[in-house]
């Protein structure tokens, strides 16, 4: 979730959902106070909601009133303000409080890099103690890197697989999980002959049109870049891809207008039985269990042109700290105890989300619902996160990326790449 330069300041503010006991006093008074001299400091924390939205068991605000009220408990010098922001919207009101220099101190969100460029970020080693940065995973925390200084910090990780409805499948007579573009075709003509009205599940809205899009580019050798680390979006391979994914469209085999489709939408059309195959990570788990198909759906590896993708989409959120408001050791404070603490296997729990700690994945590693994920984080591909430019790339392809199976997508792909090479 990267940043996007938009107004509407008023509507970013009037969001804010504060999670702490406020106490007694003026906070903002207490808040330019030192902790070491007694007074209160108070930490501004804008954070993405995982859950369901405001007064849901599952919530946003429930998890970290939770986090915050066991860390102010232990540490009642420093307050914490939390502002939970749906994933639409985050971007688009952090960009606003950046614009009014009205930054956090912490900020959990999808991406870092562009306030990187901008010189907005502590340095990890200040915020986060050495032996919590030694038990990240390697390959994650080297992504949270610009020009080999460390800026994010991997928050929660995830990677994804292809969910199928073993009962549609049956009725549609399909004995197997597709392994091949062709296979995946076969098995949607089958389903929809059997009366599913989705049989793929595609959701190329602007919720993660990019992350539904790097799959399918996987799937036959593309990617956002190429192997020399210029930018790909063009690619013959990426063009062959939509070609193929647009036939689908057109042929009625998935999603209707699916670039007007959230990944929200058609999960829970795939917990309602409307959907026979969809892509989905471990937080998928949770919402189709809800939803009564705990037993009546399998996962396997993603289909490619060819064969079984050798690797996955590995996504990870970040979490980072801006340095406008010199509050470096609150702030390591707090970050060292979510990371050491109950916090980080909460939101595993809760979510069904991976941590991004070895110690984190070794206490998962006997939930058997989560294994193909675990299994898949190694060979893991990501995002170009360390190119600042995806912070303008990343919002470009999430608007218009779904039109590359309504439109030509030789034409949209060539727009996003000179999005890209232009920025």
């Amino acid at each position: 979730m990267n940043i996007k330069l938009v107004g509407g300041a008023a509507a970013g503010m009037a969001a804010m959902l504060v999670l702490s006991s406020c106490g007694s006093g003026d906070s903002g008074s207490s808040g330019d106070q030192n902790a070491a001299g007694g007074g209160q400091v108070t930490l501004k924390m804008v954070a993405a909601d995982y859950g369901d939205g405001p007064g849901k068991p599952n919530s946003g605000e429930t998890f970290w009133k939770g986090v915050v009220d066991e860390f102010q408990a232990a540490n009642p010098n420093i307050k914490v303000e939390v502002q939970v922001i749906n994933w639409n919207d985050i971007d688009k009101q952090v960009a606003t409080m950046v614009q009014n220099g009205q930054v956090p101190d912490i900020l959990q969100t999808g991406d870092y890099s562009g306030f990187v460029q901008d010189g907005l970020l502590h340095k990890v080693d200040e915020i986060l103690s050495p032996n919590v940065s030694a038990d990240m995973l390697e390959k994650f925390a080297e992504f949270g890197k610009v020009d080999g200084a460390a800026y994010g910090i991997p928050f929660v990780s995830s990677a994804r697989a292809l969910f199928y409805n073993k009962e549609l499948f049956t009725k549609a007579g399909v004995a197997e999980p597709p392994k091949t573009w062709d296979e995946l075709k076969a098995a949607a003509e089958k389903l929809k002959k059997a009366g599913v009205s989705q049989p793929f599940g595609l959701p190329l809205g602007q919720e993660e049109a990019q992350a539904e899009s790097f799959l399918w580019m996987l799937g036959n050798g593309g990617g956002y870049k190429d192997a020399s680390g210029k930018w790909a979006i063009d690619s013959p391979q990426n063009v062959e891809t939509f070609t193929y994914v647009k036939g689908l469209v057109d042929a009625g085999l998935t999603t209707p207008n699916p670039g007007t489709k959230d990944r929200k939408t058609v999960w829970e059309d795939f917990g309602a039985g409307k959907v026979g195959m969809v892509n989905g990570g471990p937080m998928s788990i949770p919402i189709f269990d809800a939803a009564g198909l705990k037993d009546k759906y399998g996962v396997a590896p993603i289909p490619g042109k060819a064969g079984p993708l050798d690797t996955t989409l590995g996504v990870m959120d970040w979490i980072m700290a801006f340095n406008k408001n010199g509050r470096a050791a609150e702030i390591k404070k707090f970050l060292d105890f979510f990371y050491t603490g109950n916090a980080a296997q909460k939101i595993s729990d809760t979510y069904k989300l991976l941590p991004v700690t070895k110690s984190g994945i070794e206490k998962l590693s006997g939930d058997e619902k989560l294994k193909p994920f675990l299994d898949g984080l190694p060979n893991a591909s990501f995002y170009p996160f360390q190119d600042p430019k995806w912070a303008v790339v990343n919002p470009s392809i999430k608007q218009t990326i779904g039109g590359a199976v309504k439109e030509d997508p030789a034409q949209v792909l060539g727009e996003l790449q000179k999005t890209a090479e232009n920025s």
